[in-house]
């Protein structure tokens, strides 16, 4: 797959985080876990730094799903729960994913996320900040079907382990890493929030979701009571809030430093492998785990005390 070569100008100049209000496409495995919901919530209630275009739902297979299909049914009925208990009525913007993995890296999934970002990153002068916090499916395959787009998107990926790790592996890398391969090689600007060392550090606890989520309306309610069903009845447990750390990038990049590096090549063995020759992309190496966090719980307030309204209506 030939794609098109950014000058390094350009490249530099998308890999620089941005200020001011920008576009974004968030596409999520709303239904797989307990974080997603909060990164939706995120972004719907940052109006002043996040124009949020669309959400798109992505595949994932686990014990929440039958299959990818199943998975990506399931995250697109919850994404519309979310926006139903945060007093949403538009639906127009949320668009159903890849119902499987891509077959190879040569092979897109066509499917109306897919073509929603094609569509979106084609239209406007800005660029627009396509924001994965799943499996990458979707956004490989749009780049495959218009390898053009490479040059008005920045990519904003929760996944993947840090470079120094032994292996890749995690989940939204290892479900389909041929889109993952895909994104690394294709030379698209590209910001990556590894897991480990790094969004691991996004903790709460029950106790801290009681007081600053709950009280806060049907979507506080919401939001607790999917945390809560993680607890297990276990003592002393924290639960990672993983995708808060791509909206936390894109609302204030200071609260997730990173550094720009050569972009490794990923393996079919799902291990890194490097040549300092190639393109840049921008690496996360910590997160600021309170001003993340604090942000989020000031604006689910703001919500209930009718101070603040979700970028949709």
């Amino acid at each position: 797959m030939e794609y098109p070569t950014l000058s390094q100008a350009l490249r530099f100049e998308r890999l620089t985080p941005p200020t001011g209000k920008i576009r974004v496409l968030l596409d999520t495995d709303t239904y797989n876990e307990v974080d997603d919901q909060f990164a939706v919530v995120h972004a719907l209630l940052s109006p002043d730094r996040i124009e949020l275009e669309a959400i798109c739902a992505a595949p994932f297979h686990n014990n929440r799903s039958d299959s990818p299909a199943d998975g990506m049914e399931k995250s697109y009925d919850e994404i519309l729960r979310l926006l139903e208990r945060m007093g949403v009525t538009e639906r127009d913007c949320v668009y159903k994913g890849s119902d499987r993995y891509l077959p190879s890296r040569s092979e897109p999934v066509e499917s109306e996320a897919a073509r929603q970002i094609v569509e979106r990153a084609n239209s406007g002068n800005d660029p627009l900040y396509v924001t994965p916090i799943g499996a990458i499916t979707n956004v490989a395959s749009a780049i495959l079907m218009d390898p053009s787009i490479v040059q008005k998107i920045v990519v904003v990926w929760l996944g993947g382990q840090p470079m120094q790790a032994p292996s890749a592996r995690e989940f939204n890398l290892k479900q389909d890493v041929p889109a993952g391969q895909v994104i690394f090689d294709s030379g698209v600007p590209f910001v990556q929030v590894p897991c480990r060392g790094v969004s691991s550090h996004l903790l709460t606890t029950v106790a801290e979701m009681e007081q600053y989520v709950k009280p806060h309306g049907a979507i506080g309610q919401f939001l607790f009571e999917t945390f809560e069903t993680y607890r297990n009845n276990q003592f002393a447990r924290s639960k990672e809030i993983w995708d808060i750390s791509a909206t936390g990038w894109l609302i204030d990049a200071d609260w997730v430093p990173s550094t720009i590096v050569p972009s490794p090549i990923l393996t079919d063995q799902v291990t890194w492998s490097f040549d300092a020759r190639r393109h840049g992309m921008r690496v996360a190496d910590m997160v600021n785990r309170d001003a993340i966090f604090g942000d989020l719980f000031r604006k689910l307030e703001q919500l209930a005390n009718g101070d603040l309204s979700p970028s949709w209506q």
